[in-house]
C-alpha cells in the first residue's frame, strides 16, 4: 500500500429489509465487506462504511397491520435488535440509518426530480392486478402463478426463481393473490415509468457495465457482466431488451410520496438504494458518528462536497440475487440525475450448509444469534467465510466438519500455536527481550513480499487466496522452529544466542501473521498487538515488516472448538409458536384428526393442549396428488413470510381427496397444527396438518369435513 495515494472510499452493504432479524446470509455479506472496509483503513485509507434498514413497501406494511403496530414502529422494533449482531460479529459500520428517514424522503425525490427534467418519467395507463377481497392492488410479491417463461409453478410476479427471468406479473399464468387466495382481477391505474429502454439509459449502460474503475477493476466481475449482456439481448422476434422500470405504485402503501401526484408513491426498489446515499449524508450530518457504532471514520464533512469529490470511490456489496436492480437501474437513475455513479459493484453467493439451500427446520439452518448465544467465537466463524471466499460469484458451503477442521488446523495449529510455544522460551530466557543474531534482510523482506501478495488478495477479495499464503507461511515458520529444536537448545548454555534467535524469528512471522489477518480477526490481533507485543494501538498494514523488540508472557489466545459445541448450533429448536418473518418453520401432515362421538379420551392438562399451536390457515390452492386415491396437495397461507419478506406459504398433503374437489377448497379457510415435526412422504415435503372431522366408525358414519373458522378470522390467528 503506498500511503500517498490515500483513497477516499464509500462503502456500503446491501439494505435488510426490515421485516426481520439477520439472518447468516446477511452476516457473511456483512463479514465480506467488513474485512475490506477494515483492510484499507489499515493502509491509511480513507473509508465511509454505511448501512441502513429498507423500510418501505407492502409486505412491512401488512406485517405491521398484522402485528397492530404502525409500519414506523413496525421497522423500529426490527431496527432495535440490529447492534447485538454487528458487535457481536465485530462488524463495524460508520454509520445505521433507515430508508424512511427525512434525507431519503428529500434524496429521493431530488432523485426523481432530476430524471424528470432530464426527460425520462413517463406517465401511462397500465392494466394492474387488484384483490376484490383485500380491496388492494398487488404488489408483485403478493402475486404468484406460473412463470411466462419456463412454466415454473409458484413464482412471484416480478421474477422467476427457477429460470431467472423478470416479467410483468400481469405475464404470469393462472396468478393468484397470495393475500386471500382469490383471483386477482385487471383494473387500470396511471403509473410513472422510468425509461430505462430510451437510447441515452441503453448505451450509458451498454458503456458502463464494461467499463473499468480509475483503478483499472472492472466495474462488474466477469459472470455478472455476462448476465448483464443477456438482460441487452433481443431476439429475432424483437422479444427482450431493457425495458422501462415501473416506478410507482398506489395507495395505501407505505413508502415516500412522488412529487405532485396524490396517491403515488414510489416503488420501494427506487427509493431503497438512495438509501445508501441517504445513511451517507446522515452520517455527515451528524458531525460524528454515534459512539455505539463504534465509527472509525469520525467526520465533520458535508455530503455534497464529499460526492463531489472526483476522487471519492463508491463500493457496493451485494448478494446475486438482486443483480438486476444494482447494475441496471441503479446507475441508470444516478447517471441521469447528475450524481456519481458507482465505482464497483462487488457480487456474491448464498450460504449453503452441506451443499444444501438453509433450512432450520431440516437442521441446515445456522442462526446467527444462537451461534452468539452458545458462547461460539465469531472470530471463527470470520475466519472461516475468509477461507471460503473469493471474488467470484459462487456459493458458500457450510460444513460443520470443514469448520472445525479449518479453525482446529489452521488457526489453533499453526497460528496461535506458533506464540504458544516461542513466547515460552523468550520470558523465560530472556526476560521477554527478542535478539536477532543472524542476517534479517531477507527475513523482513520475505514479510514485506508476503504483505504485498495478501495485500493484492485483499483489494480483490480473494479472502480464500490471502488466507491460504497467510497459513502456508505459518506453516513454513512451525517447520524452521521445529527444525531448529529449541527444547534442546535451552539446555545448552553455550547456544543461548540461537535459542534467542530462533524464538524471535517465530515471533517476528507471527507479528507479520497477526497484521495480515486484522481485517479477519479484528479482536484477536488486537489482543496480540496490545497484550503480547505492547503496542499501544492496533496494528497498521505498514507493521507487517517491522521486527518486534520485546514480547510480554503468553496469555490464551483461542480455544479448540469442540464439534459437540458446535452440535447445538444445529439442533432444531421447537417455540411455542410459528416465528414470523421468515423465521417460519417448515411443518408436516398428519392424517386428519378423527373425532369420537364418544365420550372424550383421557384428559389432559391445560399445559398440554398449550403445547398444540393451533393457527387459521387460507387453501389458496389445492390439486390431486398424481399416484394417490386419498391426497389432495394444499398450499397453506399461515400469515408467514420468508427472509425476503415474501409471503411463505407451506405445502400439505391431506388425505381429504374423498370428500372435496381441490377447486372447491380455493380461497376457504381452515385450521392447522402448526408446531409438529416435519414429515417427508414420497410426493414431496409435507409442511403442515390441517383438522378435520369424521366419525368414531367411518363406515357407519361416513365423511370427512374440514374446521371452518368464522368469517373474519384472518391467517396466522392462533386458536385458542
Amino acid at each position: 500500500m503506498n500511503p500517498s495515494s490515500k483513497r477516499r472510499l464509500f462503502v456500503t452493504t446491501a439494505l435488510p429489509y426490515a421485516n426481520g432479524p439477520f439472518h447468516i446470509g446477511h452476516i457473511m455479506e456483512y463479514i465480506q465487506a467488513d474485512t475490506w472496509v477494515r483492510f484499507q483503513r489499515m493502509g491509511g485509507n480513507e473509508v465511509h462504511f454505511v448501512g441502513a434498514d429498507d423500510a418501505h413497501g407492502a409486505p412491512i406494511m401488512i406485517a405491521a397491520e398484522k402485528a397492530g403496530k404502525t409500519p414506523q414502529q413496525f421497522v423500529a422494533d426490527i431496527a432495535a435488535g440490529r447492534q447485538q449482531y454487528l458487535d457481536g460479529f465485530h462488524i463495524r459500520f460508520d454509520n445505521w440509518h433507515n430508508t424512511d428517514g427525512a434525507e431519503n424522503h428529500q434524496l429521493a425525490q431530488d432523485v426523481y426530480r432530476a430524471l424528470r427534467k432530464s426527460g425520462l418519467i413517463a406517465m401511462r395507463d397500465i392494466e394492474q392486478f387488484y384483490d376484490p377481497v383485500k380491496g388492494m392492488f398487488l404488489p408483485d410479491r403478493y402475486i404468484k402463478g406460473q412463470c411466462p417463461k419456463c412454466g415454473a409453478a409458484d413464482q412471484y410476479g416480478d421474477a422467476c426463481e427457477v429460470c431467472g427471468a423478470v416479467y410483468a406479473p400481469t405475464e404470469l399464468k393462472n396468478p393468484y393473490s397470495t393475500l386471500s387466495g382469490a383471483t386477482p382481477e385487471l383494473r387500470k391505474s396511471e403509473h410513472y415509468f422510468f425509461q430505462l429502454s430510451s437510447d441515452r439509459c441503453a448505451a450509458f449502460l451498454r458503456e458502463w457495465t464494461q467499463a473499468s474503475n480509475a483503478h483499472g477493476q472492472p466495474h462488474l466481475q466477469t459472470e455478472v457482466l455476462n448476465k448483464v449482456r443477456e438482460w441487452f439481448a433481443v431476439d429475432e422476434n424483437g422479444h427482450g431488451g431493457l425495458a422501462d422500470w415501473d416506478i410507482s405504485r398506489d395507495a395505501p402503501y407505505f413508502g415516500i410520496e412522488i412529487p405532485d401526484a396524490p396517491g403515488k408513491y414510489f416503488y420501494v426498489w427506487l427509493d431503497a438504494p438512495v438509501g445508501y446515499l441517504a445513511s451517507l449524508k446522515n452520517h455527515f450530518d451528524k458531525g460524528q458518528a454515534a459512539a455505539h457504532w463504534h465509527a472509525a471514520s469520525r467526520t465533520t464533512q458535508d455530503f455534497d462536497t464529499f460526492m463531489a469529490d472526483p476522487q471519492v470511490e463508491q463500493v457496493h456489496f451485494i448478494g446475486k440475487d438482486i443483480v438486476y436492480f444494482h447494475t441496471l437501474f441503479w446507475p441508470a437513475m444516478l447517471k441521469f440525475s447528475g450524481r456519481k455513479t458507482p465505482s464497483q459493484i462487488n457480487v456474491h453467493g448464498f450460504v449453503t450448509v452441506g451443499g444444501e439451500k438453509m433450512s432450520k427446520s431440516r437442521g441446515t439452518g445456522i442462526s446467527p444469534l444462537k451461534y452468539l448465544d452458545l458462547g461460539l467465537n465469531p472470530e471463527w466463524l470470520r475466519y472461516y467465510l475468509a477461507a471460503k471466499l473469493g471474488s467470484k460469484v459462487e456459493d458458500v458451503d457450510f460444513t460443520p466438519e470443514d469448520f472445525v477442521a479449518r479453525v482446529n488446523s489452521d488457526l489453533i495449529g499453526k497460528y496461535v500455536n506458533i506464540a504458544s510455544r516461542a513466547a515460552k522460551f523468550i520470558n523465560q530466557q530472556f526476560d521477554g527481550r527478542l535478539g536477532y543474531f543472524g542476517a534479517t534482510q531477507e527475513m523482513t523482506d520475505a514479510a514485506q513480499a508476503l504483505a504485498d501478495d495478501v495485500a493484492a488478495a485483499f483489494e480483490a477479495r480473494e479472502y480464500a487466496r490471502a488466507m491460504r499464503e497467510i497459513m502456508a507461511a505459518a506453516d513454513r515458520i512451525n517447520t524452521a522452529f521445529d527444525a531448529a529444536q529449541p527444547w534442546l537448545l535451552a539446555k545448552d548454555d553455550a547456544r543461548r544466542a540461537e535459542l534467542q534467535d530462533t524464538c524471535s524469528r517465530a515471533l517476528a512471522g507471527f507479528w507479520t501473521l497477526s497484521v495480515l489477518l486484522a481485517p479477519v480477526l479484528p479482536e484477536l490481533s488486537a489482543r496480540v498487538a496490545r497484550e503480547l507485543f505492547g503496542l499501544e494501538r492496533d496494528f497498521v498494514w505498514a507493521d507487517a515488516a517491522v521486527l518486534p523488540q520485546r514480547v510480554a508472557p503468553y496469555q490464551h489466545l483461542m480455544q479448540r472448538i469442540d464439534p459437540k459445541q458446535l452440535d447445538r448450533l444445529f439442533e432444531p429448536d421447537v417455540p411455542s409458536a410459528p416465528p414470523q418473518n421468515g423465521n417460519a418453520r417448515i411443518l408436516p401432515e398428519a392424517k386428519p384428526a378423527a373425532a369420537k362421538a364418544t365420550a372424550p379420551g383421557d384428559t389432559i392438562t391445560i399445559d398440554d393442549f398449550a403445547k398444540v399451536d393451533l393457527r387459521i390457515a387460507r387453501i389458496v390452492h389445492a390439486e390431486a396428488v398424481e399416484g394417490s386415491t386419498k391426497l389432495l396437495r394444499l398450499t397453506l397461507d399461515v400469515g408467514e413470510t420468508d427472509a425476503d419478506g415474501k409471503p411463505r406459504t407451506r405445502n400439505v398433503f391431506s388425505g381429504i381427496q374423498s370428500a372435496y374437489k381441490p377447486e372447491d377448497l380455493i380461497g376457504r379457510l381452515t385450521v392447522m397444527v402448526a408446531n409438529l415435526a416435519p414429515r417427508k412422504m414420497k410426493f414431496g415435503l409435507s409442511e403442515g396438518m390441517v383438522l378435520a372431522a369424521s366419525g368414531a366408525d367411518e363406515k357407519a358414519q361416513p365423511g370427512l369435513y374440514l374446521l371452518d373458522p368464522h368469517p373474519g378470522a384472518q391467517p396466522g390467528m392462533r386458536v385458542r
